[in-house]
């Protein structure tokens, strides 16, 4: 079976059908996916992506998909010293998603009891999970990749000997 392909990846607020996706499934390059109607399409870009809201699919007969962040297991974190909070989340490379008075971050029990510790509420939510992106612009933080290389120039970081937990 031929499926349509999508070779690029545009930033479109009006698209032709949608696709819904995890944070993690957000981060791609080649993978089949389906729609919201069933409809399946192949994804093969040139460099692994990591695709965002109103980021759609091009495919090559020129119709778009849309990308919709699916609904995912977080907690909600808040306390009342939200900047150290943060800080001890962003040391850690997790992926986070700020609001005004919270945090979210996906579920893990390791982050759950390091955040009680340090005096946070946090609470199980179900809801779409759109992280801040790197810091370098790349649409990613670094997660679960050390290699820290950013653009052209590069750019290491030494971590010493602290943990990450993922």
């Amino acid at each position: 079976m031929n499926l349509p392909a999508a070779r690029a990846v545009k930033n479109l607020h009006h698209t032709d059908a949608r696709v819904v996706l995890t944070y993690d499934e957000r981060f791609l390059r080649r993978r089949v996916l389906t729609t919201e109607t069933g409809e399946r399409f192949l994804v093969d870009l040139a460099q692994t992506t990591s695709v965002g809201v109103h980021d759609a699919f091009v495919l090559e007969d020129g119709r778009s998909v849309g990308v919709v962040p699916a609904e995912e297991d977080l907690y909600e974190v808040t306390g009342d010293d939200m900047v150290r909070l943060a800080w001890h989340i962003g040391n850690r490379h997790t992926p986070a998603q700020l609001a005004s008075a919270a945090i979210f971050i996906q579920r893990d029990h390791v982050m759950r009891d390091m955040l009680t510790r340090l005096g946070a509420s946090v609470r199980e939510v179900v809801a779409p999970f759109t992280p801040e992106g790197g810091a370098y612009g790349h649409g990613r933080t670094h997660g679960h990749d050390h290699s820290h290389t950013h653009g052209p120039e590069g750019h290491d970081h030494d971590h010493g000997d602290h943990s990450h937990a993922h």
